[in-house]
């Protein structure tokens, strides 16, 4: 058997094994998948198969499945979203069941790009695509400890009429989801995909702040992402600048627009602000680093009254690009994830500066639902 027809058979291997206790996929499709690589081997195509998974049903006929599709990749099935009369979206509901988070099964691993999450932190995909609206691909990868990427809004085509959703990809390291930018954002012809990896000057200039400026965040989680920052400047990877990252709240702005009224006065108050905040805080190439959620994964049954996404959604109003990537794990086991954000159209410098904090950062070890079913092999 070759490397590339391993590499989707071991996927649908994982899925068969893993899925029917983690619930990430609604559809699964091995004998497409197979055929698919077989294809891309054939034709030599610089993918060779990669297996990915997609967002929810509809997600086969994305923009990015296409794109990657196209390149040679393997798409392997569909990943849950939040089911139906699921009122909040940090939620999975898969073919077997609820989605459940592969640190903790009592805990949800945050949506709604839930299956996408699962799928790339157990090992069932080797990346996975997404779309984020407030926070559906950094929230779900902060809490599965994988890395996720909101493009720059309008730079793909929106799942989202109001413009807010933007597409986004999942996987294991920033380093895994480079196939994503160069063949979706690059187009994946030779001459337009983008330079990666992108060499970076070391420290990168970074603005810090726990709260942006009006969330209420876990002081546990607060502590992991700080000592996260701490280990970053002891290693030179990143030199914090004097700027006040403080942001307007987006919780009404974010409502009215996506409520289809974007000439709200309040809404174009807000979102005035904190562009031009945003713009003055990523001048000259800086990065700005949060906590990518102020809370830790909450149960099945719900966040009650916190929002899951006051850290992500003024990303998506601004447009930035924003990625989540692992920074530590909370006293009970539970994933926190660091947030970067960049200059609007900066992805490609992003990712760079990803694996630049991935590489100061401890790796994520293998999750426990997945190391469980590996040993009982």
């Amino acid at each position: 058997m070759t490397r590339t027809t391993s590499a989707v058979a071991r996927a649908l291997e994982r899925i068969g094994r893993l899925d029917p206790a983690l619930h990430a996929f609604v559809e699964v499709w091995p004998d497409e998948a197979l055929a698919r690589e077989r294809e891309a081997a054939a034709r030599r195509l610089p993918l060779g198969g990669l297996p990915f998974a997609v967002k929810g049903p509809s997600g086969i006929r994305s923009f990015a499945a296409r794109r990657l599709i196209a390149a040679g990749g393997s798409p392997v099935g569909a990943t849950s979203v939040p089911g139906p009369g699921t009122h909040w979206q940090t939620w999975g509901l898969g073919a077997h069941g609820r989605t459940v988070n592969p640190w903790r099964a009592d805990r949800t691993p945050g949506g709604s790009s839930a299956g996408s999450a699962v799928a790339v932190a157990t090992g069932m995909a080797e990346l996975a695509t997404g779309s984020d609206g407030a926070g559906s691909v950094r929230i779900p990868a902060a809490w599965c400890a994988v890395f996720g990427l909101k493009t720059t809004n309008g730079l793909l085509p929106s799942p989202d009429r109001s413009g807010l959703a933007s597409a986004g990809v999942l996987a294991r390291s920033a380093a895994a989801a480079e196939p994503y930018l160069r063949h979706v954002l690059g187009g994946g012809g030779p001459d337009a995909a983008p330079a990666l990896p992108l060499p970076l000057q070391l420290p990168l200039p970074a603005v810090y702040s726990e709260d942006l400026g009006f969330a209420e965040v876990d002081p546990e989680v607060a502590a992991v992402v700080r000592a996260a920052m701490d280990r970053l400047v002891a290693a030179g990877t990143v030199r914090l600048l004097g700027r006040d990252a403080a942001l307007l709240d987006p919780v009404r702005a974010w409502t009215a627009i996506r409520g289809g009224s974007p000439d709200d006065p309040e809404a174009v108050r807000v979102r005035r602000t904190n562009d031009d905040r945003l713009d003055a805080l990523l001048a000259g190439g800086a990065v700005l680093l949060t906590p990518a959620t102020p809370n830790r994964p909450h149960g099945h049954e719900g966040p009650g009254d916190l929002y899951s996404t006051a850290l992500t959604w003024a990303f998506n109003l601004s447009g930035h690009p924003a990625a989540s990537l692992p920074a530590g794990f909370t006293g009970d086991g539970c994933p926190v994830g660091l947030q970067l954000a960049a200059a609007r159209g900066a992805d490609v410098r992003l990712l760079a500066a990803a694996r630049a904090v991935e590489d100061a950062l401890p790796a994520a070890p293998v999750p426990p639902a997945a190391g469980r079913a590996a040993a009982g092999r």
